[in-house]
């Protein structure tokens, strides 16, 4: 049986990164800009959504919004970025079992279905922004991150097994395209991809 420990030699992540300090003006607009930016690409998809009118429902001049974005493909990862720093400092700080203090069995059912629900808000523009950076996802500084957190405590759980590939092969089942693929060719729900990530992840950590 597992036991709740400190995991041993637990590695510094490579932190998603974070915006710059700015003017409270400045920020006022940002967080206008991508909320506006996360309702529209949500209602009319990312190929859809133009910067035009992201700027008219953020209220903000199109020159404000280029300057401080540039192109599409920045706002996209923008609005990604913060749901991903946001997920990041739970599973890094916040409360088991998703954060410390957990056995690492747990802890990886509860990042699984953490990164499920972030799915089922946020899969269509996770899909938009896989072919929007140029590093593309595999080495990508949120699904870096993601690794080394799971093959942390695939190695704590079961050290017999092969940590960095058992964390590939998991985060290959949380493939944003395949999610789609589960809940709307497949019908599955939302918390029968749960139960199955629960359930396999159980099977070869505990």
């Amino acid at each position: 049986m597992t036991t709740v420990a400190t995991l041993p030699h637990l590695p510094e992540l490579p932190v998603v990164a974070s915006e710059p300090a700015e003017r409270a003006d400045a920020a006022r607009n940002r967080r206008r800009v991508l909320a506006a930016a996360d309702r529209l690409f949500a209602r009319d998809g990312v190929s859809c959504t133009s910067m035009d009118a992201i700027a008219a429902e953020a209220g903000v001049g199109k020159g404000t919004l280029f300057r401080r974005f540039g192109d599409r493909a920045s706002l996209v990862r923008a609005v990604l970025g913060d749901r991903e720093r946001a997920f990041q400092d739970a599973f890094i700080r916040g409360e088991p079992p998703l954060g410390p203090g957990a056995p690492p069995a747990e802890r990886a059912v509860a990042f699984g279905e953490g990164m499920l629900d972030l799915l089922e808000q946020h899969a269509e523009l996770m899909v938009a922004g896989k072919f929007l950076r140029p590093e593309g996802t595999v080495r990508s500084g949120p699904q870096a991150v993601y690794h080394v957190h799971l093959a942390t405590l695939v190695r704590a759980a079961a050290p017999d097994l092969d940590a960095a590939l058992v964390a590939d092969t998991l985060l290959a089942g949380l493939d944003a395209e395949l999610f789609l693929h589960q809940r709307r060719g497949r019908e599955l729900g939302l918390e029968e991809l749960k139960r199955g990530w629960a359930a396999l992840v159980r099977r070869l950590l505990a």
